[in-house]
């Protein structure tokens, strides 16, 4: 396996070069890549990111990051229902409130327009999306990248995903989420581990 800092260090260097920042090779596909990692390294690669867009910056790069996780906190609060919410959650069933939240934090109706106005209000050079894992099973990371195609095409975005990235003839591109549960086909994106400069 490769050590967190072999990652950092990769991730640094394509990333902040320009191939990757002009989208060159990627033969008319989105700019979307994922940066897949161990559940069990989680901590560190929150670390990583952190080190990275901090790094990044000193190098004129700039990355905005949207957390998922803080993201869906923050629309529940804009919308008054968080103590709602905390009041209910007690007495709900898991599959209630995993519908009252996807209801509530609906990709195409609730995200996107708050992703498209955070992507408009600052200038950035790369997008990273984390809190993947927090949010399941609530957001489903490949309903976040189908519709952020729309949003987010004219410059990289890097989900930086607690889980998997399979690639196979028979089953095509899939995203496992914690190594465990296959969130669905999503063939749009590359590896940004097979990413070479």
């Amino acid at each position: 396996m490769v050590s967190i800092a072999s990652r950092y260090e990769h991730l640094l260097a394509v990333i902040s070069s320009d191939r990757f920042l002009q989208m060159q090779g990627l033969g008319n596909e989105v700019p979307f890549f994922i940066c897949p990692f161990k559940p069990s390294d989680a901590v560190a690669m929150g670390k990583l990111q952190h080190q990275l867009i901090n790094k990044l910056e000193q190098l004129g790069v700039k990355a905005l990051e949207i957390n998922l996780y803080d993201l869906a906190i923050d629309l529940i609060k804009a919308r008054g229902l968080w103590d709602r919410i905390l009041e209910l959650e007690p007495t709900l069933a898991k599959d209630a409130l995993k519908e009252l939240l996807q209801n509530i934090l609906d990709p195409e109706e609730h995200l996107m327009p708050e992703i498209a106005q955070r992507l408009g209000a600052v200038q950035h050079d790369v997008l990273f999306i984390t809190g993947v894992g927090e949010v399941f099973p609530y957001i489903r990371s490949h309903n976040v990248l189908n519709n952020l195609q729309k949003e987010a095409k004219d410059k990289p975005t890097v989900m930086f995903f607690s889980g998997g990235y399979t690639h196979s003839l028979a089953s095509g591109a899939a995203l496992v989420l914690f190594g465990r549960l296959q969130d669905d086909k999503y063939y749009r994106a590359f590896n940004i581990d097979d990413y070479q400069i």
